[in-house]
């Protein structure tokens, strides 16, 4: 059963925009969030006096210190004035939040257009500012001192996993490094990447001074950077005959407990949730999937996220860079846009992006990273250490 079947209804991305993201000393969060509205409303081909609604995800947690940027899409246009806007938290996965907040709006009635926007301003801020405004996301560190921050958190969940599934032999590393390898490959087809420099399985494998280890065993090209950016999808009841929209088939989200010692470090139990919740809404197998964006903040959460989606058994994710599955030209080509890893992580603009690629994708207008033909693709984002969890399944019109 899909969504419009069970809720009567649909829900379509009729229209999206995309910021570059990187280091962006000369926008503003505001000047980002407008940039962003301004293409999806354009590309949706409708007034701005059509939104209904307004839903901005964004994490900030103190990173900046601006904490109610909820209205700044109003400075779009006067005929947003009086719009109802909001802003959605909930850690790294803020924008896939916002856009399932969105989506509630429509099959509740109350809106018939929504506006979904995903933002974060970053690099500004200092590293010990970033770091601990990303470790108020984790129940046992936040407020803590740490020299590591969240890649320490990653690296002893690697840590758990080449103990409980690696031989001693380091091919858990090896294949973190040929993960990373893959990414930056592909983000080099991806105009708003960041990091748009194919690196080589050799670099992204080994430690050197340009690639050093943050946090054991965890080097830098296995962690995804600081970012600025946004990104913006129009979501619909019901098509602009003028666009090619994309349809929302099913949504699922899970939270897990958010101490440490109640959650099983290597399974990522609520992201697995997720999934069977969104692909049981829209009906269908990871075999009827074209691609998926995955979060992958760290190499080893992309590992994890290809057992916890059901491509592999636990502790057998490795089989799915060995036999080829993952790459573009795999069965299931996974971060074609260069994920987070490549295409950097602006947290609170990060689920609104991977939707806004996806889009791209099954409308034919990737450009450079375009896949042949793709029909059906899956979005995962992720909140903590596996603790907020979303799936999109989006197909084509």
């Amino acid at each position: 059963m899909s969504l419009k079947e069970q809720f009567g209804k649909d829900v379509l991305l009729t229209g999206w925009g995309h910021s570059r993201f990187g280091k962006l000393t000369d926008e503003t969060l505001e000047s980002l969030i407008v940039q962003v509205a301004n293409e999806a409303i354009s590309n949706a081909r409708i007034e701005p006096g059509q939104i209904d609604e307004i839903y901005l995800g964004q994490f900030n947690s103190g990173m900046m210190p601006l904490a109610f940027p909820s209205s700044l899409a109003l400075q779009v246009s006067d005929q947003l004035a009086n719009v109802p806007a909001t802003r959605v938290e909930n850690a790294c996965a803020s924008g896939s939040a916002a856009f399932q907040q969105g989506t509630k709006s429509l099959l509740a009635g109350t809106a018939k257009t929504v506006l979904v926007i995903g933002a974060e301003k970053m690099t500004h801020a200092s590293a010990d500012v970033v770091g601990a405004g990303l470790l108020g996301a984790d129940y046992d560190m936040a407020g803590k001192p740490s020299t590591t921050g969240f890649t320490g958190l990653f690296a002893d969940v690697a840590k758990h996993y080449e103990k409980r599934y690696g031989d001693g032999s380091g091919k858990v590393s090896d294949i973190l490094g040929t993960i990373a390898a893959k990414n930056h490959r592909n983000g080099v087809d991806n105009p708003y990447a960041q990091l748009r420099k194919d690196l080589g399985e050799a670099f992204c494998r080994t430690v050197s001074d340009k690639n050093p280890m943050v946090a054991d065993p965890l080097r830098r090209t296995d962690c995804s950077p600081v970012s600025d950016g946004a990104a913006a999808v129009v979501l619909s009841t019901s098509p602009n005959a003028a666009t090619a929209p994309v349809r929302l088939s099913g949504f699922g989200q899970a939270n897990d407990f958010f101490p440490a010692e109640r959650r099983d470090p290597t399974a990522f139990n609520a992201t697995r949730a997720s999934w069977q919740r969104a692909l049981e809404m829209a009906g269908v197998g990871l075999e009827d999937l074209d691609f998926a964006e995955l979060h992958d903040c760290f190499t080893i959460a992309e590992l994890i996220m290809y057992e916890a989606m059901g491509l592999t058994e636990p502790g057998q994710g490795a089989r799915a860079v060995q036999e080829g599955w993952v790459f573009r030209d795999g069965k299931l080509p996974i971060n074609v846009s260069g994920g987070l890893k490549a295409k950097g992580h602006p947290v609170g603009a990060t689920g609104v992006s991977q939707h806004v690629i996806a889009a791209m994708q099954l409308t034919g207008t990737a450009g450079a990273m375009q896949l042949t033909n793709p029909r059906c693709a899956a979005v995962q984002n992720m909140g903590g250490v596996g603790i907020a969890n979303y799936v999109s399944i989006l197909e084509a019109v």
